[in-house]
This record gives structure tokens, sequence and C-alpha cells, in this order.
């Protein structure tokens, strides 16, 4: 039986594009682990037994405006947020705090500085961009850098982002979200003796993952290879964008928008597919990638990946063995890199299976998770000297103040 229980917080459980996170917390092993969730999303795709839903906190509008208008307290302190947070770590005996994503640690902060247990915080990508909706959110995250004994990136290209924003590198671990190698199989391929290549490319559809490059590559690509076929699997709000610029492309009637899929959906989509299509690219807020959970998946099953050298993604993708990696936004680039792999079928196939012996190697869901739990007792033993602040709990109204309301 488990000795120690950590809560996994997580604003919504989950968005559809957090499976990774997903595959985090339900293969605990030496961890018992409940959800704290404000928001319960998809829960017919990410079942899970023991979820902690947090209801909006009571409030007093006589202690809320003392606090937050005399006081000067954060939100989380004046909103009720923060006794209704201790009370139910209390009551469910946690020992550790995981908060998944680097913006809830912000908001958390207070929370985090005060209670007398440890709190981690793992960073993913879209966090370590800047927040224009979040005051003075890069300070804020060099308080949080202090506030926990450890902070998890799922890369290395993160981490070192992390170190340029203030945290300490001895604070840092690389924890990567590991990838259930059964649920994606190697598939033995052939190339297309008759030109009928068929490239896949599975994301949202946002800036971030370089869409219109691969249109422009293909665009290009097609034009030696008429009969080839490129599939997009996703959602997102440039979906009329692409489509659109497929037309212009002349590539229309060989794109195929697949919306969102069910894993088992994707999965039959890898094994029909020859090459993997992945260039992100950094927009202006510095927004990136940790390493992509489509191009695990992908290379686990034998695909060839076409990427960028964009944030974790050469981590995992190693140029000339597992695929063929270019410059962000360079399509001509890309183009040429997907016609160097299928004028090569001895290239083609190695790079299949070298790609999917390094993601066994080093992406195997259980060896991540024992990682992860070895920094989990890391941070429980770290924290043991750190002395709390005192929480709160008798901020009082003035008598006068109190008075008042009364009369009212």
């Amino acid at each position: 039986m488990p000795e120690r229980t950590v809560a996994s917080y997580c604003t919504t459980f989950l968005k559809a594009e957090m499976l990774h996170i997903y595959r985090q917390v339900s293969s605990l092993q030496d961890y018992r682990t409940f959800v704290m969730t404000k928001s319960l999303q998809n829960p017919e795709r990410f079942p899970f037994p023991d979820v902690e839903l947090i209801p909006e906190p009571r409030m007093n509008p006589l202690r809320h405006g003392w606090l937050k208008f005399v006081k000067r307290q954060p939100p989380i302190l004046y909103r009720g947020e923060y006794q209704m947070l201790a009370s139910l770590l209390e009551r469910r005996g946690a020992d550790l705090m995981h908060i998944y994503f680097g913006h809830t640690g912000v908001h958390l902060l207070p929370f985090i500085e005060r209670w007398d247990k440890p709190c981690v915080v793992s960073f993913h990508g879209a966090d370590v961009a800047a927040k224009k909706d979040i005051r003075d959110y890069g300070r804020k995250l060099k308080s949080l850098f202090q506030a926990v004994p450890l902070v998890f990136a799922r890369s290395q290209s993160l981490a070192d982002r992390l170190i340029t924003l203030g945290c300490p590198p001895e604070r840092l671990r690389i924890s990567r979200t590991g990838l259930p190698l059964r649920e994606f199989p190697f598939v033995r391929r052939e190339a297309p003796v008759d030109g009928r290549w068929r490239l896949l490319q599975a994301c949202r559809l946002i800036p971030k993952k370089g869409v219109a490059t691969t249109l422009c590559a293909f665009a290009i690509f097609q034009k030696e290879f008429p009969k080839a076929e490129l599939w997009i699997a996703g959602k997102g709000p440039l979906q009329a964008h692409l489509e659109e610029l497929a037309e212009e492309l002349g590539i229309a009637g060989k794109v195929h928008f697949h919306g969102f899929l069910t894993q088992e959906e994707l999965v039959d989509l890898y094994a029909q597919s020859h090459l993997f299509i992945h260039p992100s690219e950094t927009p202006p807020d510095q927004n990136q990638e940790g390493i992509p959970n489509s191009v695990l998946e992908a290379m686990s099953t034998g695909l060839p990946v076409l990427a960028t050298r964009h944030g974790g993604i050469p981590e995992a993708v190693e140029h000339g063995r597992g695929g063929l990696l270019v410059q962000e936004r360079d399509f001509e680039a890309l183009a040429t890199s997907m016609k160097e792999i299928t004028r090569s079928p001895v290239a083609f196939r190695e790079m299949g299976l070298l790609g999917s012996s390094y993601v066994a190697a080093n992406f195997e869901q259980s060896e991540q998770i024992r990682q992860l739990e070895l920094h989990y007792e890391e941070a429980v033993r770290l924290s043991r000297a750190r002395q709390p602040i005192a929480i709160p709990t008798s901020e009082r109204v003035p008598k006068a103040f109190a008075e008042q309301a009364a009369v009212k």
C-alpha cells in the first residue's frame, strides 16, 4: 500500500489536448493520488475515480472588502479560496501537491508560501510564454521558483528557458510524460512503389504547431509526387484559415482535415501513414513545445518524423536517425527533407526502426513514473527544513467596521 498521498492540482481536468497529464496522474505506483480541479471536462475520455471538484468559495462581503482594499491581500486570500484548499488537503491527508502549469502556480503562490507541506510545479510550454493577462508574471514566477523545493520541466529546452526566467538550476528536474508503448505498437512499413505517400500531422490547429508550413512544404512535395496525400488530425481556431491556404496552394483535393480523433482512431491513422510532420515554431510570446506527445506516439509506431529544431523536439528526434530536422518556418527545407526520405527506401525503413527504439529506451511510461515519484520523495525531504509562514486564519475586520455592518 502506498505510504504517501499527492494532490494533483489542475484547474481544468482535462482539456482534450492534456492526455499527457492524464497518463501521468493515472499511472502513479508508490503514491496515492486524487485530483483537485475547478472544472471537470471530458470525463468519458479521461475517467478518474477520485476527483475533488473545488466549489466556488462563499463570499463574506465585509471580509472580502477589508482584505482586498485595506490589507491589499491577493485574490486567493480575499476570495476565501485559501482556507478551502487548506481544509480539503488536510481532510485528504495530502503530503504533497503537484501543481500543473506555471500560471496556476502563480495564482496559488500565496497558498504555496504558507502551506506547511511541499508543492511542486510542472511547466509544459505555454506557461513559459509572456502572460499579458497576468500582471507582473515574470516577477511572480521568480517568487514561485523560490517558494517550491523543486520545479519540473517536460524537456531540457523548457528547463533552459526557466533558468532564463530566474529559476535556480539546482531546483530544476526534467520530468518527462511517458508513453504507454503497448498502445502504440510498431508497424513495419514499406515505401509505396506508386508514389502514394501518406503524410500525417496530428495537433491542435494553432500557430505554434506550424501547420501552414506543412501545407506550403506539401505543395512543393506534391508536384513531384502528385498521388501523395496529407492528413491533418486535430481541431483549432486556425482551421478555416488553413483550409483557405490549401485552396490557394492548389492542394485542397489532396489535404484531408479529420478533426479531433479518439486515441484508437489516431493509432489507426498512424498505421496507415508513411511520414509524420510536425514543424513547430516559436510565436512572439515565446510559447514553445515541451516534447509533443504526437511525435512520440508516431515514432513508437515506426513513423519517420520530419520536424523543426524547436523546443524539446530535438531531444526526441535524432536528426538523421529517427527523422530529419529543419529550421523553424523553412517550408522549402521541409519539402527537401520530405523528398530526401522518400527517395531512399533504406533510410525510410531505418529511421522508422531507430525512432521507435529511441522512444522505447527514453520515454517508456513506467520508467518516467518511477523518476517522477523519486522527485516527489526528494521534494518531501527538501521541505522538511522549511519554516512555513503562519496561515492568516485570524485576519479579522476591525471592530468598528463589524459594528457598522451589523447596524446596516
